[in-house]
């Protein structure tokens, strides 16, 4: 039996990629399927509405369209690099943490939240001092303020806003137990969704092709997707603070000198 039958689901990003292949299979194992997209979901849920996570009035306004009830909650929607940095940091974080703590109220003991960074974000550590200072902003106004602040740490604006969104897991997951609701976020790696035309741009062509997949070749958005919905299934229920790596061992390879590491290697979600 499906955990998902009937429960109330919120998914941003669900026009297409790793978002749009999770509404399909939440659509599929009967949940009541909420979009929200900055383009019509052309796929069938219960609701869809148009979001601009670069503003805090639109998603304020798209809030009031969603149940009061929420039990799961998919953060899917992202901007490559080849957006302005504060753009793309605007939408990969600012607008995910906006979101998902006006959501929250509406989330019983039970309910989830999942993520979507990225394997470009496993440099968290690293920038963890910087974060941690716009992890302190109070809203979305003073995190874009900050932002802008900083070019230099924020730099083109993927690495650091999918670092931003771990660590933001991280510390919020305290917070969010007390209330019984857990928080992960999931790391894709090479993915075939809309933005790999966008990371082939930005990286240049001789780089993407000179990548090394252990496995072979990227993943398909689905098999993103399927980590996503485990991470918010009860079975998950001791599962919580933590980024998942979906990357068919690409991370470890590296890691361990069985492939070559390149700089600035991408995570393509």
């Amino acid at each position: 039996m499906s955990t998902y039958a009937g429960k109330q689901v919120v998914v941003t990003g669900a026009s297409s990629g790793i978002g749009a292949a999770a509404a399909e299979l939440l659509n599929a194992e009967g949940a009541i399927v909420h979009a929200l997209d900055i383009r019509p979901v052309p796929s069938a849920t219960a609701t869809s509405t148009i979001v601009d996570l670069r503003d805090p009035a639109s998603i304020d306004r798209a809030v009031t369209a969603l149940p009061d009830h929420v039990d799961a909650l998919f953060n899917c929607a992202g901007l490559p690099q080849t957006f302005a940095p504060a753009e793309v940091v605007a939408v990969n974080f600012l607008g995910l943490r906006h979101l998902t703590e006006a959501l929250v109220p509406r989330m019983a003991p039970g309910s989830a939240i999942a993520s979507v960074a990225s394997v470009g974000g496993l440099g968290w550590p690293d920038l963890l001092e910087h974060i941690k200072g716009l992890l302190a902003t109070a809203d979305f106004a003073a995190g874009r303020a900050w932002v802008e602040d900083h070019p230099d740490i924020v730099d083109a604006g993927y690495r650091f806003s999918k670092a931003c969104v771990i660590a933001y897991t991280m510390t919020r997951s305290i917070d969010f137990l007390g209330r019984g609701i857990r928080i992960n976020s999931s790391s894709p790696g090479d993915t075939t969704t809309p933005m790999t035309s966008h990371f082939r741009e930005f990286y240049g062509g001789e780089f993407w092709n000179s990548r090394v997949l252990p496995i072979g070749r990227p993943a398909e958005p689905v098999e993103q997707a399927r980590a996503l919905l485990f991470l918010n299934r009860p079975d998950a229920s001791y599962i919580a603070g933590t980024n998942l790596v979906v990357d068919a061992g690409a991370t470890a390879a590296r890691r361990m000198g069985q492939v070559p590491t390149s700089p600035g290697l991408p995570g393509t979600t």
